[in-house]
């Protein structure tokens, strides 16, 4: 058991007065998350993306406008060696790099243009006139004539170019739907009518693959388009959602911190409340104990004797109250100054159970103690372990069943620290209300029904003070199984003994002085 509470350190280090265990529910993280969620679970509808997908399109042309350049320069090297004139070789590699001039002046203009002023069904326009006059260049080379040299079939070689140009551009134009008809529907067809003038079977089979991939590619750019439309969707989805997060975590956050400002306030207030609250007590707590004991003559009504013994019953109930929420209320404002000495664990328990006797032997309760005899001293507060140990003799003593016997155990921790375990018999306290009477002012159902009825501040207290001292405060209890309280303190607070030092030593170190 002890080796339990001391691995659990972790999870109840953590917490401390206020439990922790429940999960924190925020009205306006939860109403913006589910709106969010609502709202992608929807169909998308059609969202205006057209002047991103117009950005995107001008940044796909300027950064692939090295590759046309280069497949120019390539088919005309080529063709000079295969054959064909330079000049006019020359002169159509040199009119199919003018055509994608337009093109790449206006794809830089697009792309330095803010996205409010693009006016898209204009910008369209312009972008398929620039792509029909590219498309020129590439009209001009179907229509270019061949020789046949050491090809025998050269169409069939103009028509797998045109195959390959067609195909990075449909890569290239796949965000502008219609790009690409717009360019290569002409070349296409020049291609065409100059096979049916001299027609081959070779060629008419180019024909036939070169007018079924234009639709073809057409229709896979058109796809291309509605995929990077539906990945635009999702990222703004996305944005939106973060933005809405971090607006509810920020409602959340000022939530949070006006609630800790609050509390702390009033933990404040209440610690520096000590001394006004303390002294019409003490004065209400002395007069009525001097009229009760007729210190200054005798009352001749008994009734009023009474009333005086009542008043400082009373009294004294309340200045306990009091100083439990004044402990209490320093422990959460970080005010409790901890008076820390070299302490005996053990006695200073052995000590507490004969204070408690008096109270134990009213209920005829036995006190049962182990204390283990190698303990070293504790480095802690004299004042704050005789609290915990006297609130949680209190407890086993006001839910022990007359005649019953509280065991108070007293030793080492698995880790080399030291701990107090005190178990009762008592009616134990069910599972789900474990985090209640760990709460301050939280009581069980037990306690509630019981006739000896607390305040509810002492386990808080006992854990606060636990805390402070870098321990660990566990409560096990079953219903109908009694409670086992152990509070475990880190081997850090245990002090080490130093070796003795030899005799000879000594004595010879004042024999040289």
């Amino acid at each position: 058991m002890v080796a339990e509470a001391s691995k659990s350190a972790d999870k109840f280090a953590d917490k401390f007065i206020v439990d922790r265990t429940k999960p924190h529910r925020n009205s306006n993280v939860g109403l913006a998350v589910r709106r969010t969620r609502d709202r992608l679970s929807q169909s998308l509808g059609p969202p205006d993306f057209n002047r991103d997908m117009l950005k995107l399109h001008a940044r796909d042309i300027l950064s692939n406008i090295i590759k046309p350049t280069l497949l120019i320069l390539a088919i005309s090297l080529g063709g000079i060696y295969l054959g064909l004139d330079p000049q006019a070789t020359s002169l159509w590699a040199l009119s199919c790099l003018a055509g994608y001039v337009p093109l790449i002046f206006l794809a830089r203009r697009l792309e330095r243009m803010p996205e409010n002023e693009i006016e898209v069904t204009r910008m369209r326009q312009w972008l398929f006139s620039a792509h029909f006059t590219s498309g020129l260049g590439w009209a001009y080379f179907a229509f270019l004539p061949l020789p046949h040299g050491p090809l025998s079939e050269p169409q069939i070689m103009q028509g797998a170019v045109l195959l390959l140009v067609i195909a990075g551009a449909a890569i290239v134009t796949a965000n502008l739907s219609g790009a690409l008809v717009a360019a290569f529907a002409l070349p296409v067809c020049l291609f065409a009518f100059k096979v049916s003038s001299d027609p081959t079977t070779g060629s008419m089979m180019m024909c036939l693959v070169l007018a079924a991939s234009l639709p073809f590619l057409a229709y896979v750019a058109h796809h291309r388009n509605r995929a990077a439309l539906t990945l635009l969707s999702f990222q703004s989805e996305k944005n939106a959602l973060v933005g809405e997060l971090e607006t509810a975590k920020s409602m959340s956050d000022e939530a949070r911190r006006r609630a800790e400002e609050a509390n702390l306030a009033k933990s404040r207030f209440l610690a520096s409340m000590s001394h006004e609250l303390r002294t019409p007590l003490n004065a209400i707590l002395g007069f009525s104990e001097v009229m009760a004991n007729q210190v200054l003559g005798p009352l001749e009504n008994s009734t009023y004797r009474d009333y005086a013994n009542d008043i400082h019953s009373s009294g004294k109930h309340l200045l306990s109250l009091i100083n439990e929420i004044l402990d209490l209320s320093r422990i959460e404002a970080g005010r409790y100054r901890l008076n820390e000495e070299p302490i005996s664990l053990g006695a200073i328990v052995e000590d507490c159970c004969r204070l408690m006797e008096m109270k134990a032997r009213g209920k005829d309760i036995s006190f049962r103690i182990d204390v283990e005899p190698t303990l070293l001293k504790l480095f802690a507060d004299e004042r704050a372990v005789r609290q915990i140990t006297l609130n949680l003799l209190s407890n086993a003593i006001k839910f022990s069943p007359t005649g019953n016997s509280v065991h108070i155990r007293v030793g080492w921790t698995a880790g080399g620290g030291q701990y107090i375990a005190i178990k009762d018999n008592g009616p134990g306290i069910p599972e789900d209300e474990l985090a209640v009477v760990l709460s301050a002012f939280g009581q069980g159902s037990i306690a509630i029904k019981s006739a000896e009825q607390g305040t509810g501040l002492g386990l808080p207290i006992v854990q606060g003070l636990a805390a402070l001292h870098n321990g660990v405060f566990e409560l096990n209890s079953r219903l109908r199984s009694g409670t086992d309280a152990i509070v475990a303190f880190p081997r850090s607070r245990v002090m080490e003994e130093l070796p003795a030092v030899p005799t000879e030593r000594r004595r010879a170190s004042s024999g040289s002085a």
